[in-house]
């Protein structure tokens, strides 16, 4: 079962949003909000095309020094997503992984 992503809609000022779920339905990274439908599908747009590539990828750590989470970002440097917290750097570390295979799917559901 592979990944998909799932444009989503709230009450925010910038209400559309996109997730991208791993084959198991976990959320494995969530979008920056945006103002239109069309933005969000752009945002997975930019996502199926950086999510394989190691660089685009910042490795966080928390204010406790404990590892954190991770940001993946376009070329132009704006970040496209970000991750959940994770316990320990082999976390994070597995859901970039997760994110780098299942980011490039074209399966996009509408749930707007």
């Amino acid at each position: 079962m592979s990944g998909h992503y799932i444009i989503r809609k709230s009450s925010a000022v910038q209400p559309y949003h996109f997730v991208l779920r791993a084959g198991n339905n976990e959320v494995i990274l969530t979008s920056e909000n945006y103002a239109s439908k069309q933005g969000a599908q752009n945002g997975i747009t930019s996502c199926q095309v950086n999510s394989p590539i190691d660089d685009r990828y910042v490795r966080k750590e928390s204010t406790a020094s404990q590892p954190y989470s991770f940001v993946l970002k376009a070329a132009n440097g704006e970040v496209i997503g970000r991750s959940e917290n994770y316990a320990s750097t082999t976390g994070r570390d597995n859901g970039i992984v997760s994110v780098k295979a299942n980011g490039p799917t074209k399966d996009i559901r509408d749930d707007t």
